[in-house]
């Protein structure tokens, strides 16, 4: 009998590998009979949500992804735009979420491998690095550990690899004490002739494994990414994968040194489902089939099965095509890089991954059922109207008196998700490569591209609580945050990625959170012209672990980006002696969903402070002008706290004191150059 004949798959096995009934259901019929183990495997990995976004793909499809500046929208490792003269910016967000909280410092390193992986896998060398970090409770016993661990893991990995560490946020909420939120960006530059891409074409053209060798670390690690936490989470630590950034900066420069050839007909990394994915992504966006010989596989570990092979997400790997007869050059660049180089297979005409293992196939799936024709669900999700009765959103009442503004003042900067965060990017190197020209501490990071004057000036953020209490306004607010943020030191925002990190989409309410904040993202990007090129979906962030299966807060976490045409022109959050404060922009005063009032007055009520999305276009369009012609020394957006807190950093950044006297609203305030504006906010 052949492993193909085998028959050995129970419901148990099914069940353990995160398919239903209903899924298996499709497998037998793709296949025409039943699978052997290597086989299911592979379905299990290419039909989780962290790799077929099986819950979230028919809404995302309703984003906006298009504009004269992008070259690459989502479908490909990373997102593309022209930054003019021939450069490109290329950049993603991703989560490593559930490996994060499993294991906090391998965790967060490994998302920042990834992250890189998918950047210079394009062609791009990576510029900067960002992150968003959800933690719980500051007192909660366990949390310490996941702050220091992701914290070192993040610095650990990104200062070694010589990549900055530039920007990025950290929040603290209870809704995350059992399931924590690790997002990581990268952004790189490359030349718009110069750009990789994945497809694999040409039948015979050999299929080539480079990097590291593959190890049993990360099985199964993302189907583990697509389950919720329960009590028994710390046994899946053997799923979290090990990294090693000395050897991803030897993969960096290896690769590039092999692009600026013409041998790589496509390429693609090893993240997620490590071998599985990439093998099946790059035959499935080349209309072609892939045969790998699997005892070619460089292995680390004695007695590999194919099985662990396929799914093993070891670290600093990736898969190339390349033109027939380049084999010795590519393997002699790797070699002079330390690294591995096989020849595992070639491209084929049959449409299927076959997998051949001691001289027997082990494994023959159609193309088809792995990718394009994945599982794709429309959950049911209820109504806004019921989502917000459901999650008890009634509009603010009466609105507490402050009889002391100093006091709440001193008691919102010293809150967890107002203090400073300097412990914790000073533990990062925002400066390596010596184009960084805002370190973290303002509105957004601008580094310059490297032999030019311009430079790219990225951000991230997102306000939790206000999606929760209105999915459409918190996805329009954290879109528009964003767009701020870049506007604020002088650039102009052109697209976003996205890392939409939500609860079980199985339960309606949480699918209303997903698709109110899909809605209120893309009405803002259509509004501000800032197309979405990139992201990642993780889903069933959620752990029976603390009770009652509590989710997450919905956190659509946005990753901006934008272009400074001189990099001197740039502007900071710290004014100078003598100067004038100037606010732009609504005065109306909003306090519902605000950290005023819950943490002077322990109430997190109302509704979040609606946005005008025109006028949110025609301020950053004056902001911007005014930093381009330089009338203003510093400018800061409000943001959580509001002005005073706005104002409190600004000062803080100086080390100069602000006296402030409110007077009604200046007329004709766009006629700026009849104005002496030192500051705006």
């Amino acid at each position: 009998m052949t492993v193909l004949e085998a028959s050995r798959i129970s419901p148990e096995t099914v069940a353990e590998h995160g398919l239903s009934e209903e899924e298996y259901a499709r497998i037998l019929k793709a296949l025409g009979r039943e699978p052997n183990l290597v086989e299911l495997g592979i379905f299990s990995v290419m039909w989780s949500e962290h790799c077929s976004y099986k819950s979230s793909r028919f809404h995302l499809k309703k984003l906006p992804t298009k504009a004269p500046w992008v070259i690459c929208g989502p479908g490909e490792n990373a997102g593309i735009i022209d930054i003019g003269d021939g450069d490109a910016a290329i950049f993603k967000m991703e989560s490593h979420n559930h490996p994060s909280y499993i294991e906090p410092y391998q965790g967060a390193a490994t998302g920042v491998g990834g992250i890189l992986r998918d950047v210079f896998t394009m062609g791009a060398r990576p510029v900067a690095n960002l992150n968003a970090l959800r933690f719980g409770r500051p007192d909660h016993p366990k949390m310490r550990h996941l702050i220091a661990g992701v914290v070192h893991g993040i610095g650990g990995y990104g200062n070694c690899v010589g990549v900055p560490t530039v920007g990025g946020e950290v929040n603290f909420d209870s809704a995350y004490d059992g399931n924590i939120l690790v997002n990581a960006m990268t952004v790189g530059v490359a030349k718009t002739d110069k750009i990789f891409y994945s497809a694999a074409t040409g039948i015979g053209n050999p299929i080539v494994y480079v990097g590291s060798k593959t190890g049993r670390d990360g099985i199964h690690g993302a189907t583990m990414a697509s389950a919720d936490f329960d009590e028994n989470s710390d046994e899946k630590r053997p799923t979290v994968q090990v990294g090693d950034p000395f050897t991803e900066k030897l993969l960096i420069e290896a690769c590039l040194e092999l692009m600026a050839t013409d041998a790589i007909v496509a390429i693609q990394d090893m993240g997620a489902a490590g071998l599985t994915s990439s093998s099946v992504e790059m035959a499935s966006k080349g209309g072609a089939g892939i045969r790998l010989d699997m005892n070619k596989v460089p292995c680390r570990e004695t007695g590999m099965t194919p099985y662990e092979m396929m799914l093993s997400e070891s670290q600093e790997r990736m898969l190339m095509v390349l033109k027939p007869g380049r084999e010795a050059e590519a393997e002699a660049i790797f070699h002079k890089w330390e690294l591995d180089f096989a020849v595992i297979g070639e491209v084929t005409d049959t449409g299927h991954m076959v997998l051949e293992f001691d001289g027997e196939v082990v494994c023959d799936i159609p193309l088809g059922p792995l990718a394009d024709e994945a599982p794709c669900y429309e959950r049911p999700y209820i109504s806004q109207d019921e989502y917000k009765a459901w999650a008890g959103i009634k509009p603010l009442g009466d609105v507490p008196e402050s009889t002391d503004i100093a006091a709440d003042l001193l008691k919102l900067m010293a809150s967890p998700n107002l203090a400073s965060r300097r412990w914790i990017w000073e533990q990062y190197d925002s400066q390596v490569g010596a184009d960084t020209v805002q370190r973290p501490g303002g509105d957004a990071a601008v580094v310059r591209v490297h032999g030019t004057k311009k430079a790219l000036a990225i951000t991230t953020d997102c306000t939790p609580r206000y999606v929760y209490a209105d999915p459409v306004e918190g996805g329009k607010q954290a879109v528009a945050e964003t767009y701020r943020n870049l506007c604020a030191v002088g650039a102009k925002p052109l697209a976003i990625t996205n890392c939409l990190n939500f609860g079980n989409p199985q339960r309606p309410e949480i699918m209303a959170q997903l698709v109110g904040a899909l809605e209120g993202m893309g009405e803002a990007c259509r509004a501000l012209d800032y197309p979405i090129v990139s992201g990642n979906v993780s889903l069933y962030n959620e752990s029976k672990a603390t009770g009652g299966g509590s989710a997450i807060l919905p956190t659509p976490a946005i990753g901006g980006v934008g272009l400074l045409e001189d990099w001197e022109k740039s502007v900071g959050i710290a004014y100078g002696e003598g100067e004038d404060l100037v606010l732009i922009g609504h005065s109306d005063s909003h306090v519902g969903q605000s950290l005023w009032l819950e943490v002077c007055h322990g109430r997190r009520e109302g509704t979040p402070p609606p946005i005008d999305l025109a006028a949110e276009k025609r301020t950053g369009e004056l902001i911007r002008r005014l930093a381009k012609e330089s009338f203003v020394s510093a400018i800061h957006d409000c943001s959580d706290g509001g002005a005073a807190i706005a104002v409190a950093e600004m000062a803080l950044a100086a080390n100069i004191g602000m006296t402030m006297t409110v007077v009604p609203q200046i007329p004709n305030v766009g006629r700026y150059s009849s104005e002496k504006i030192r500051a705006a906010i």
